[in-house]
């Protein structure tokens, strides 16, 4: 499968994971980013083709894509990447897959659906922990309760973090809080919901956070009223509302780049023993407006280990033809038992 598959931003933390793994498969990707250092030493380790170029002229994206089968976008934050690639891959007929958990990302690529029909090009982003586990799980719930109006997902486990997870957290500060109210995204404040939940060791204080799957299990499940959830301790839930006042301060680009600097100067991202005892929870509902209601639970192994496995498992499938065109969520491209595919993944449905 040599030259099949262009990674790009393959020298960051989770790109440089994906890379490794894709290499070990026997994928044989060809490298690419912004920044020739890098990528060069990356590609020279791994015995790898490379490509370097930034995404600011769409003509030279186009061109430097267009021999490949597909795009693995590793670049965050997202909202900087990937509507240009998403538009070479329109003009050159070529799959484009991504890893971001971005509401306002996943939303700009759903947009080009019937522009993806058109040229039989694949539109998969989300296909690393953002949003692999909630998808499947928000899918799950769906099938299994009859007309299901309302869902809610929660996280717990999110205590590592790499420089592209938090530089897109950053440019989230500004935004507040998201919910999919009636079918539409609508902006809310931050910690807008507080709750005990349960996600297998015990009630824990959980509030509101825009996770990707506002946006993503609306169009895997069709429910439109949708609330995801991070278990936080309590102060936490405290700050996060506080921030409100601020977010007109924290959108400012100096501020932005003020704090982006500092991710860069400070943020390695968690270490391989790390990883090995991360140990990540997620939990789902459903209601209908009968007050019917369906629960289930996933536990997963560390998610950047997990996001490597699924975004190369996501890349053979899309290569071997097995994903039609258009925008997919990975729910709606392989059904909700996907997520179980992956050793170290344990679903449990739950009474009542």
């Amino acid at each position: 499968m040599a030259d099949d598959v262009l990674i790009y931003g393959s020298y960051g933390y989770t790109g440089a994971l994906i890379t490794e793994r894709a290499a070990e498969e026997g994928l044989s990707p060809t490298l690419a980013g912004r920044r020739a250092e890098p990528l060069e030493r990356q590609a020279t380790d791994r015995d790898l083709d490379y490509r370097v170029f930034t995404l600011d002229h769409p003509s030279v994206v186009a061109n430097r894509i267009a021999e490949f089968d597909a795009v693995l976008n590793c670049a965050g934050p997202f909202s900087a990447t990937a509507d240009a690639l998403v538009a070479a891959c329109l003009e050159t007929g070529t799959d484009y897959l991504d890893i971001t958990g971005e509401i306002d990302a996943f939303e700009a690529t759903a947009e080009r659906d019937r522009d993806a029909e058109k040229a039989d090009v694949t539109l998969l982003p989300g296909v690393g922990f953002d949003v692999v586990p909630t998808d499947c799980l928000a899918a799950h719930l769906a099938g299994k309760l009859h007309d299901p109006t309302h869902l809610r997902l929660a996280i717990d486990g999110l205590s590592t973090f790499s420089p592209g997870t938090l530089k897109s957290m950053v440019e989230g500060l500004s935004g507040g809080g998201a919910a999919r109210i009636d079918g539409q995204i609508e902006a809310v404040p931050p910690a807008w919901k507080t709750r005990r939940i349960d996600l297998g060791t015990g009630p824990k204080p959980a509030v509101t956070i825009p996770w990707g799957d506002v946006s993503t299990a609306y169009y895997s499940t069709g429910i439109g009223n949708i609330e995801t959830y991070a278990a936080v301790p309590g102060f936490a839930a405290r700050m996060m509302r506080r921030t409100d006042r601020l977010a007109p301060l924290l959108g400012t680009q100096p501020i932005q780049t003020l704090l982006k600097e500092l991710v860069d100067a400070t943020v390695t991202g968690p270490t391989a023993a790390q990883r090995a005892l991360s140990t990540t929870r997620v939990w789902g509902e459903v209601e209908n407006d009968d007050g019917e209601r369906a629960a289930a639970r996933l536990e997963l192994p560390d998610t950047y280990g997990f996001t490597a496995r699924t975004a190369c498992e996501v890349v053979r499938r899309v290569l071997d033809g097995d994903v039609e065109s258009g925008f997919q969520t990975p729910a709606s491209a392989f059904g909700p038992d996907f997520v179980l595919d992956f050793d170290g993944v344990l679903r449990t449905d739950i009474d009542g």
